[in-house]
């Protein structure tokens, strides 16, 4: 097997949709301060073909935009999760990191999810100015987790806004929208 960075940094969101952008702009961002243990991806959605992605990873970070999380943003883990997108084309990260379990046969490497405030997705709109000011301190956490790729750091963001303090609320439901387009038909077991 061909050696994979330590870090993958997985932006999804649809750029052509304003605020839907964010994902995308932290991969950018971050692909741009060229950090060697770090490969970033990005995609328009999450699918069931993304769990080769995961594999052979010592971290894994999943940015998206969320209508409903805190300000800036909610910094969590992840757990894997047979949802409604199980079977779908479009996959919350919780139902790919459950095809991962079913198609390696154990658990994925630990996964981070970033969910950074948007507030306008409409087609053809350009990014918000809020959203704008969220994704610059999206970026500097993003930033400082490539830096110092050790496990523990990564904890001590957990559930952070970007003044270091707990947010407000937590992020409920934030499964994010998924198009639900069944195509896949992954074993239930």
């Amino acid at each position: 097997m061909t050696s994979v960075p330590p870090i993958l940094v997985f932006g999804y969101g649809n750029p052509g949709r304003g605020d839907d952008a964010l994902g995308p702009e932290v991969v950018a961002a971050i692909e741009s301060a060229d950090f060697s243990s770090v490969e970033v991806q990005t995609d328009m959605q999450l699918q069931v073909e993304h769990v080769t992605d995961l594999e052979g990873r010592e971290r894994i970070l999943f940015v998206d935009a969320d209508v409903s999380c805190a300000e800036p943003y909610v910094f969590t883990t992840l757990e894997p999760e047979k949802d409604g997108s199980y079977t779908s084309h479009a996959m919350t990260p919780g139902a790919l990191l459950h095809a991962y379990r079913k198609v390696y046969g154990s658990d994925s490497p630990p996964v981070w999810m970033l969910r950074i405030r948007g507030y306008a997705f409409e087609l053809g709109d350009p990014m918000g100015e809020q959203a704008t000011a969220n994704l610059a301190a999206a970026i500097e956490l993003v930033k400082k987790l490539c830096a110092d790729p050790d496990e523990e750091h990564w904890t001590q963001h957990l559930s952070q806004g970007a003044d270091g303090n707990a947010p407000a609320s937590p992020c409920p439901g934030c499964s994010s929208y998924t198009f639900s387009t069944s195509i896949e038909n992954i074993s239930s077991n």
